[in-house]
């Protein structure tokens, strides 16, 4: 008997079952390429974030062949560092911008009458500028200062202004990493908010009105660390998270307001913007007093504590600068601990290879 035309022409189809276990395997593929997809591209952030370090280790020496010693971490205008009187001055990444590529930027700036806070013709500069080479591109902290927690529009700029996810090393306590009092200033304990700050140190490379050489760092500049990243959020005691940095809600240009060391603690303000003096382990990112801090006792707040923690959503730890220009991952340490085995060391942001840093 023949068969129907009909019948040779019919092709089987898929049946629901068929096409639930397709859906499910596409399902499982994705699942599992995912999160290689993600590490592929966390990767790639990390090491654009270590060659931003680099880079501005490259900017550092050349800045120290230039003027024979390393940009200081913030001034006042007053001279040597301006032509005004002693104000909010400018920080070190103000300082290093010819010498990653923004000369133009820098060639504007005018360097007296609160340069780093309150003047109009800087603040107008500041509007909407970007340096790339100053933001890791992992970072969890918002690009502009108007949209950080608790933040306050800088006075010309509507409050636009960049915000840093790197931060210079001031120093250490002495406390870590020696018997000698290093700190050159100390806010008010049980002080929150604004303008006291907790403990500025002045044995690491960049802290206020510094200018120090390198053949001076006596660790050796493959010890000792320059710079570090402050590139994620932090929890306070509540569970809220908040964007806290060395810029505090003022962006990457604000430096000093005190005098120069050691007499830097007897002006009425003695925050230090854009640097940092290591108190807490890496990541210790949870656990903070809430509202805006408290800056007298933890030196941990929103405007601007000097005791932050050098931190990054990596998960591997953060990125550190070398004074020999080098770039080093660290190993996050357990937060519950304070650095172990600090030497006993005349430049506090000294670490022991062997003991952090890979």
């Amino acid at each position: 008997m023949k068969a129907s035309p009909h019948r040779a022409l019919k092709r089987p189809g898929f049946t629901l079952i068929e096409l639930l276990v397709v859906i499910a395997i596409i399902a499982v593929l994705i699942g599992l390429l995912l999160p290689a997809v993600q590490k592929v591209r966390e990767a790639a952030s990390r090491a654009k974030c270590q060659n931003n370090l680099k880079q501005i280790g490259i900017g550092l020496h050349a800045y120290h062949d230039a003027a024979g010693f390393l940009p200081p971490g913030g001034t006042n205008d007053a001279p040597p560092y301006g032509t005004g009187a002693d104000s909010w001055g400018s920080s070190w990444m103000i300082y290093l911008l010819p010498f990653v590529e923004q000369a133009n930027f820098y060639n504007q700036w005018q360097f007296n009458n609160n340069s780093g806070w309150g003047n109009g013709t800087d603040g107008a500069l500041l509007n909407g500028f970007n340096v790339p080479v100053y933001r890791c591109p992992s970072t969890t902290l918002p690009q502009y200062s108007n949209q950080l927690t608790n933040s306050g529009a800088t006075p010309g700029s509507n409050g636009t202004v960049m915000v840093p996810t790197y931060c210079g090393i001031a120093g250490a306590l002495p406390s870590l990493v020696g018997t000698s009092d290093t700190r050159i200033s100390q806010g008010a304990t049980g002080t929150a908010g604004c303008c006291s700050g907790g403990i500025v140190a002045g044995n690491g490379t960049l802290f206020p009105n510094s200018a120090v050489k390198l053949t001076g760092i006596t660790d050796g500049t493959s010890n000792t660390i320059v710079v570090g990243e402050q590139s994620d959020m932090l929890t306070t005691q509540n569970g809220a998270r908040v964007t806290w940095n060395a810029s505090g809600p003022h962006g990457f240009h604000i430096g000093a307001q005190g005098g120069v060391p050691p007499n830097y603690h007897n002006c009425g303000d003695a925050r230090a913007m854009q640097m940092t003096t290591i108190r807490y382990p890496v990541n210790q990112k949870t656990g903070w007093v809430n509202g805006s801090g408290d800056c007298g006792n933890t030196g941990v707040c929103d405007n601007t504590g000097q005791n932050i923690p050098l931190n990054s959503p990596h998960s591997g730890g953060i990125n550190v600068l070398f004074g020999d220009g080098s770039v080093r991952s660290s190993r996050t340490p357990c937060p519950s601990r304070r650095w172990p085995n600090w030497p006993s060391a005349t430049t506090a942001s000294r670490l022991r290879t062997s003991d952090r840093l890979v």
